[in-house]
């Protein structure tokens, strides 16, 4: 019998859609994150030799990352989208990281035996499920009782920004309707720590950390891809289904991520919730 219990029969947890797909301007995002930026409050817990689950691994930069710090490890990377997996294995292919396993797997249904890894990773996951306490009781199942369950999630509601470009309140509330109507939910940051209460878990020590873009480099970069992804992702394509949002109030909020993008005085702060659980 699982050490811990799967759902009975008969209980399958809501489907949730991922809003933001995996168009170039969402992966362009994504292949920025490093175990630095993404993951520093995992780091100290990270040694050689340890076995690490890294769930809903996208483009793999982050795994990679992960892979090095644990190797010779196993690590074992799983994403629903079978496309974006094909990049992961390249990014490990191109640092010689040739014994990271890759492969499909839904975080509610983890295809692995109770107690199969040290740590278990999640970052930006649990925001996009429907059952975000489904997958973390999955996460913990799989997780030897003498690891760790490590997840961040960003909370929308409390991102902040300056100047107040018109639009860019828009922006954000529209958002948080469109994932809140894909079955996510999008201020997941404040939330974590009673999703990992309710899940189960014995020891849970919680913190915060935050992406800040202010250099030049780093507002062109961002309000680039956010205008790119306003407009073309599948976030557009939900928003316009859903009857949300019109084309010209997406452009107008791509216009809005330009205009603050080329303010010389343009802020922006990215809040996240992160956790260390113990099972």
């Amino acid at each position: 019998m699982p050490r811990h219990p799967l759902p009975s029969p008969g209980e399958e947890p809501p489907e949730a859609r991922y809003v933001h797909g995996h168009h170039d301007s969402v992966l362009r995002s994504h292949r920025w994150r490093t175990a630095e930026n993404s993951a520093a409050y995992l780091l100290p817990r990270l040694r050689p030799g340890l076995d690490l689950l890294d769930v809903g691994c996208g483009p793999g930069t982050l795994t990679a990352d992960l892979a090095e710090r644990v190797a010779p490890g196993r690590v074992v990377a799983v994403d629903r989208a079978e496309g974006v997996l094909a990049e992961a294995r390249a990014e490990a292919g191109r640092r010689g990281l040739d014994g990271v396993r890759f492969r499909t797997a839904d975080a509610l249904a983890l295809d692995f035996a109770d107690d199969s890894f040290d740590v278990v990773h999640a970052h930006q996951v649990l925001q996009h499920l429907a059952d975000p306490v489904g997958a973390l009781r999955e996460m913990r199942r799989v997780c030897r009782p003498d690891g760790v369950v490590a997840v961040r999630d960003a909370d929308y509601g409390a991102m902040s920004w300056f100047p107040e470009v018109p639009g860019l309140a828009a922006w954000r509330e529209r958002y948080r309707r469109v994932a809140s109507a894909s079955g996510g939910e999008p201020d997941a940051g404040r939330r974590l720590l009673s999703w990992a209460r309710k899940a189960g878990f014995s020891e849970v020590t919680p913190s915060a950390s935050a992406w800040c873009f202010a250099t030049e480099g780093d507002r062109s970069w961002w309000s680039g891809l956010w205008a790119e992804r306003t407009v073309a992702s599948t976030f557009a394509e939900r928003a316009r289904a859903l009857g949300l949002a019109r084309e010209r109030e997406l452009r107008e909020s791509a216009t809005a991520w330009h205009a603050w993008g080329a303010d010389p005085d343009g802020w922006f702060l990215v809040p996240h919730g992160e956790l260390l659980c113990r099972p």
